[in-house]
């Protein structure tokens, strides 16, 4: 997915600024897949058709009320959807404008404002419990889904990570064994597998479809039109995990990334440390693991702190 230039001759036009930040954003390394899901929506189809329609037409004109404006009217109107959005959903296009409003100022740009991001309420962060993935790799009918389920729930992965992954990234280590992961930017980071699961991966991959038309680990299970076993993709992993939940008889709403919050949870809850934990996920700092887990209990804590002090003992 390239990243698209629009014709403009104005310098100091939002439009060619938006274009140079996305030049800028993938020259940094950011994937196209990210800049369109994170970046792409929130400043070309919400950010540009407000100022648009307010007659917003350069940098210079983006003071604190212009600011203040466009984040009461998503609060009020939303977006493209033409009706008001969820805190959620404005804290995220206003964080992506700040992020934008702020390159443009490290490049010179006379920009007075900045947007006000609004509270959001706290949410509660449901997971899965060990038993309810247990569930789920029983209830689907072939070992590699039980296998695709095992590895989401053990590793904390990401789907797009699942799907990237190779035969030859398994990698021994003495009686130890890690999974090559390239993670987001193109980085690439090992991740310990028990070695049960360790043997369940060589397995498959001996019994992996000797003419598959890919590279990668996990392909689909009947050929397509031009007869070769394609990439599993993240929508087909969607789907498994959704018909997983289902014929395990799980009511909560499952999706692949909430096997990676569990993981993460189960780590904490058992006392991993927090730079551990981060560096397994795949996180560069601890903000995200602060933010996105601290709906731990002080239970929690304080049985982490107990199993600590104990285990010695």
């Amino acid at each position: 997915m390239a990243v698209q230039v629009l014709p403009d001759t104005d310098p100091s036009s939002l439009h060619r600024l938006v274009d140079e930040f996305f030049i800028s954003c993938r020259a940094r390394g950011l994937s196209p897949a990210t800049l369109h899901r994170g970046y792409g929506h929130p400043l070309r189809r919400v950010f540009l058709p407000w100022c648009d329609a307010n007659g917003i037409e350069s940098a210079d004109q983006l003071d604190q009320r212009v600011l203040d404006r466009f984040t009461a009217h998503l609060l009020d109107e939303g977006g493209t959807l033409g009706r008001p959005l969820s805190r959620y959903s404005v804290h995220s296009y206003a964080r992506t404008v700040s992020q934008f409003l702020k390159w443009c100022k490290e490049q010179g740009e006379d920009i007075a404002g900045k947007p006000q991001l609004p509270s959001r309420p706290r949410r509660v962060l449901d997971v899965l419990t060990r038993q309810e993935i247990d569930a789920m790799e029983l209830a689907v009918p072939t070992e590699r889904d039980k296998l695709i389920i095992r590895l989401l729930a053990d590793t904390g992965m990401r789907v797009g990570e699942l799907c990237g992954l190779c035969p030859d990234d398994i990698k021994p280590d003495g009686r130890r064994a890690y999974l090559k992961v390239r993670g987001k930017g193109a980085q690439e980071r090992l991740v310990p597998l028990s070695p049960a699961l360790a043997r369940r991966i060589e397995r498959h991959v001996r019994s992996r479809q000797r003419d598959a038309g890919s590279p990668h680990l996990f392909l689909s299970l009947r050929r397509s039109p031009g007869g070769d076993y394609e990439a599993l993709t993240t929508s087909g992993i969607l789907d498994l995990v959704h018909s997983a939940a289902e014929r395990a008889g799980i009511t909560k709403r499952v999706y692949p990334h909430l096997f990676r919050h569990s993981f993460a949870t189960e780590a904490l809850r058992r006392g991993m440390d927090p730079i551990t934990t981060a560096k397994i996920l795949g996180h560069n700092s601890l903000r995200m693991i602060e933010r996105t887990y601290s709906h731990l209990t002080v239970r929690d804590t304080y049985d982490a702190m107990l199993s600590m002090l104990t285990s010695d003992r």
